[in-house]
Formats: C-alpha cells, sequence, structure tokens
C-alpha cells in the first residue's frame, strides 16, 4: 500500500488536507486577519503570559518562553513598535521594568480569545457525552506523544563545548 506524508495513506491525507480547505473558508476573516495570527511562538507564549498575570517582568518572560534575557528584549521590542504592549517601570523599584498590553493589545488579543472560545464551545456542546469522553482521551495521548517526542529531543540534544584561546 502506498503511503502520503509522513506515512500517511493517501486516502487519510486527502480527508486531511480537504478538512483544511473546508475550515479555512468557514473561518471568519476577521479571525484570519487578526495580528495574532501572524505572531511567532514566542510572541503568542508572551501574550498568553500577559493575559494570565497582567504584568509581568523581562525576567519571567525569558524564563517563561526559554531565551536568554536579551532576547527576551528583543521580541517585546518588536511587539511594543507594533503597539501591542507596552513596558513600564516598577512603583517599588525604578529599575524594574514591567511588561503589559497596551490597550489596543488588550482587546485584539480579547477578541481573539472570544472567537477561539465560541468556536470551541459550538464545537464541544454539538459532542455527546461520550464523544466528549472521546475527545478527552485522544486530546491526552497526543499531548503524551508530543511529551515522547520532546523528551527524545531533549536526551539527543548535547553541550556544544567552545575552546577559547
Amino acid at each position: 500500500m502506498e503511503t502520503g506524508v509522513q506515512g500517511l495513506s493517501p486516502e487519510v491525507f486527502r480527508d486531511i488536507e480537504n478538512y483544511i480547505e473546508e475550515v479555512k473558508e468557514l473561518l471568519s476573516s476577521e479571525l484570519w486577519e487578526n495580528i495574532f495570527l501572524n505572531c511567532t511562538k514566542n510572541e503568542v507564549l508572551i501574550y498568553w503570559l500577559l493575559f494570565r498575570k497582567n504584568e509581568v517582568k523581562m525576567s519571567e518572560i525569558a524564563e517563561y518562553i526559554h531565551v536568554p534575557l536579551n532576547t527576551a528584549t528583543g521580541i517585546v521590542s518588536r511587539m511594543e513598535n507594533n503597539g501591542l504592549i507596552v513596558r513600564s517601570r516598577s512603583a517599588e523599584d525604578k529599575r524594574v521594568v514591567l511588561i503589559g498590553f497596551s490597550e489596543k493589545g488588550r482587546m485584539q488579543f480579547q477578541k481573539l480569545f472570544d472567537e477561539v472560545m465560541y468556536y470551541g464551545m459550538q464545537v464541544l456542546g454539538s459532542l455527546t457525552r461520550e464523544e466528549t469522553e472521546l475527545f478527552r482521551k485522544m486530546t491526552a495521548k497526543v499531548l503524551e506523544v508530543l511529551k515522547q517526542e520532546h523528551r527524545k529531543e531533549e536526551s539527543v540534544r548535547k553541550v556544544r563545548k567552545i575552546t577559547i584561546e
């Protein structure tokens, strides 16, 4: 039997391809045009962190997205230039820079979040109790596979030693 992309059968690949083509037409143009859909992974993670905590230090961002502080600063600068986040000084310690949503950023994130939640609730609400339980089990399996793959990648990574002369 012939296999498609990454070992998928041609039929399964065709089903996925058709599903994506149908869904892309059903999502609102506002959702597609939302600026958050054009963000990098780290930018999305920063938005999520701000959504959860409201205001964070630069060091918290660097730790959360697993990058050095100077890298986090560059990412935040780009986001600030787009008018979606703001920097401010801590009232308690003027040396500490705090990052938060700008009003524009908060409104756009809330709009995107609301739309994603709306569609998620519509989908989940259409499932029977048995289908919901099956969906939970399937997502747990997907998460476990992703965790296993991540652990494999972590074990393969090697520390690169640089000789300083």
